[in-house]
C-alpha cells in the first residue's frame, strides 16, 4: 500500500515543473502571434514617419482635409442613424408582445450578411443610370433618375447594413437587465414609455456605446461602398494614392489619420466600459412583455420597412439581375477559378487563424495577469485597424524585406489571419472558460504528460467552439475586399474581386450570381454568430 502511494508526490512535482514549462511555451507562442499582429500598424507608422516634411504637406493638402471631413461626417451620421433605428427595434423585439418577436431577431440581424460592396452594387444597379428602376420606368417616359452617388447614397447603404451592430448589443443588454428594475418603476406609476427612458435606456448606455463604436470603426475603414458611391473618404483616397501615384509612401502618410481615429475610438470604448458598470441583484427572472395594443401597427411600420430596405431590396435586386442575365444568356461571372481561389484562401486562413488564436486564448484564460491581458488586447489590433492599412503596411514591408514572397498566397493568408484573429480568439477563449480544469489536473496527477492531457482531455472540449470560430474566419475572408485587392497574386480572382470588377464596369448581371452565393455564405456566418452569442433559440 505504502509503496504504491509513494510516487504521488514526485508525480505532483514533475507536473508542476511541466506546467511551468508549458506556461513559458504558451507565453512565447502568444507573444509571437501578437508581434505578427502588431507588425502592420507599427511598420506603417515607422514608414510614414520617415517621410519628414512630406507628412505635413500630404496631411494639410486640400483633398486630404476634404476626405477627412467626409470621413468624420459619414462616420458620425451613420452611427447616429444606426442608434436611432436599432434602439427602438431592440426594445420592440425584446420587451414587447410584438407578434413573431423570436423570428424578428434573426431577420433584423441579416443585413450583417450583406457586404458593403454588395450593398453598393445593389444601390447602383437599382437606382443608377441603366439600373433596374430606370428600365422599369422607361416605358413611362422616365429617361433619367436623380443621382444616387455621393454622401446620401453612401449614408443609406452603410446605415441600412450596419444597424445590427447596435441592435444585437441592445438585445444583449436587455437580456442581461434585471426585470425587477422596470417592474419597480411601473409600480411607482411610470408607464412603459417613461420606464424605458428613465430606467432602461440609462442601463443600456454601455451596450449602445459598444455597438456605436463597432459601427464607427466599420465606417471608418469602409472601402467598397464609398468607392462605388463615389464618395471619397480617407480609405478610397489611400487606395487611389497607392494605385495611381509613383510615390506610394504618400499612401502610408494618408493612413495616419485613420490609425489615430481608430485608436481614439478604442480609447473612448475603453473609457466607456470602464466607467459604466451596472449590476443586477436578486434572482433573475424573465421580463414580462409590454402589451403594444393599438401601437402594434406602428411597431410594424418600423420593423417591416427596415427589414425590406436592408435585406429584402438587396435580395430582390440581385435576383432580378440574375434572372435577367440568364434569360439574355449573359455570363454568370462565377468562374471555376474564382470558386477554387476563394475556397483555398479562406480555408487556409481559417486554419492558420484558428491555430494562432490558441496560445493567446490559453494564456488569457489559464495564466491571467497583466501580461496576458495585454497580449489579449493587442491581438485585437488587426480588427481595429482599417483593412486597407493592414494590406498597405504588408505591401511595403514584404516588398522591402521579403521580396521573393511578394504577391503570393502566403502573404495574403497572413493578412487575413492578422485581420480576423479576434473572431477565432473570441470563440476559443469562450470555450476555454467553459473547460473545467479539474479534469486536466486529474489526468496530470495520474502521470499524463501536458501534451497528452491537452490532446486527450482539453482539445475534444474545444473542438466545437474552435470550429465555429474558424467558420466565422472562413466566411469573413470570403467577403473581404481591400486586403484581397492589394495583396492577392496577379490573376487571383475571388468572389469579392469578381463582384467588384463587374460592378465597377456596370456588368450588373455578371455580378449577380457571385453576390447571391456570397450572401448565402455570409448568412451562415450571421447564424453561427447569433447562436454563439445566444441571440438565437
Amino acid at each position: 500500500m505504502t509503496s504504491s502511494a509513494a510516487p504521488a508526490p514526485w508525480i505532483a512535482i514533475l507536473a508542476r515543473h511541466a506546467s511551468r514549462r508549458g506556461a513559458r511555451v504558451s507565453f512565447l507562442a502568444a507573444t509571437l502571434v501578437v508581434a505578427a499582429v502588431l507588425l502592420p500598424p507599427v511598420y506603417l507608422v515607422i514608414r510614414a514617419s520617415s517621410q519628414g516634411a512630406t507628412i505635413v504637406a500630404v496631411l494639410t493638402a486640400p483633398n486630404t482635409l476634404l476626405a477627412l471631413g467626409r470621413t468624420l461626417l459619414l462616420t458620425t451620421t451613420v452611427t447616429g442613424a444606426c442608434i436611432a433605428v436599432a434602439v427602438p427595434l431592440g426594445w420592440l423585439t425584446m420587451r414587447t408582445d410584438l407578434p413573431g418577436a423570436r423570428l424578428w431577431m434573426p431577420l433584423l440581424a441579416l443585413p450583417l450578411a450583406i457586404p458593403s460592396f454588395v450593398g453598393g452594387f445593389v444601390m447602383i444597379s437599382a437606382l443608377g443610370p441603366g439600373g433596374m428602376v430606370q428600365d422599369l420606368l422607361e416605358p413611362f417616359g422616365v429617361q433619367r433618375l436623380p443621382s444616387i452617388y455621393g454622401f446620401w447614397g453612401a449614408w443609406i447603404v452603410l446605415s441600412a447594413l450596419n444597424y445590427p451592430f447596435v441592435y444585437l448589443q441592445v438585445c444583449a443588454g436587455l437580456r442581461r437587465e434585471d426585470p425587477a428594475l422596470a417592474e419597480a418603476a411601473r409600480s411607482l406609476g411610470h408607464n412603459a414609455w417613461t420606464t424605458f427612458f428613465r430606467v432602461q435606456l440609462p442601463l443600456l448606455r454601455p451596450a449602445i456605446s459598444a455597438g456605436a463604436i463597432l459601427v464607427a470603426l466599420y465606417v471608418l475603414s469602409e472601402f467598397g461602398a464609398v468607392s462605388m458611391m463615389r464618395y471619397d473618404t480617407l480609405t478610397p483616397l489611400v487606395y487611389i494614392q497607392y494605385t495611381t501615384q509613383f510615390d506610394r509612401a504618400g499612401a502610408a502618410v494618408l493612413g495616419l489619420p485613420l490609425i489615430v481615429l481608430a485608436a481614439l475610438l478604442l480609447a473612448i470604448d475603453g473609457a466607456t466600459r470602464g466607467g459604466a458598470r451596472y449590476y443586477a441583484r436578486g434572482q433573475r427572472t424573465s421580463a414580462p412583455r409590454v402589451p403594444l395594443g393599438r401601437w402594434r401597427w406602428a411597431a410594424y411600420a418600423l420593423c417591416v420597412p427596415v427589414l425590406v430596405l436592408s435585406t429584402g431590396v438587396p435580395v430582390a435586386v440581385i435576383a432580378y439581375w440574375l434572372v435577367r442575365g440568364l434569360v439574355q444568356g449573359a455570363p454568370t461571372g462565377l468562374s471555376a477559378a474564382a470558386v477554387v481561389n476563394t475556397m483555398q484562401a479562406a480555408g487556409l486562413a481559417a486554419v492558420v487563424t484558428g491555430l494562432a488564436a490558441l496560445p493567446v486564448a490559453w494564456v488569457s484564460v489559464r495564466h491571467r495577469g497583466r501580461v496576458s491581458a495585454l497580449l489579449e488586447r493587442a491581438a485585437y489590433a488587426g480588427q481595429a485597424l482599417p483593412a486597407i492599412m493592414v494590406a498597405l503596411s504588408l505591401v511595403f514591408f514584404v516588398a522591402r524585406y521579403l521580396a521573393p514572397i511578394y504577391q503570393t498566397l502566403a502573404v495574403l493568408v497572413f493578412a487575413y489571419a492578422v485581420r480576423f484573429l479576434p473572431e477565432a480568439l473570441g470563440a476559443t477563449r469562450t470555450a476555454l472558460l467553459q473547460v473545467n480544469p479539474n479534469g486536466e489536473e486529474a489526468a496530470r496527477s495520474l502521470g499524463a504528460s501536458a501534451r497528452r492531457t491537452f490532446f486527450e482531455v482539453t482539445a475534444p472540449q474545444l473542438v466545437p467552439s474552435v470550429s465555429a470560430g474558424m467558420l466565422l474566419v472562413f466566411l469573413s475572408v470570403v467577403k473581404e475586399l481591400p486586403v484581397t485587392l492589394l495583396l492577392s497574386p496577379i490573376g487571383f480572382d475571388t468572389f469579392a474581386t469578381t463582384i467588384w470588377a463587374a460592378s465597377s464596369e456596370a456588368f450588373f448581371a455578371k455580378a449577380a450570381l457571385p453576390s447571391l452565393v456570397l450572401l448565402l455564405l455570409s448568412a451562415i456566418a450571421v447564424l453561427v454568430m447569433l447562436r454563439r452569442e445566444g441571440h438565437a433559440s
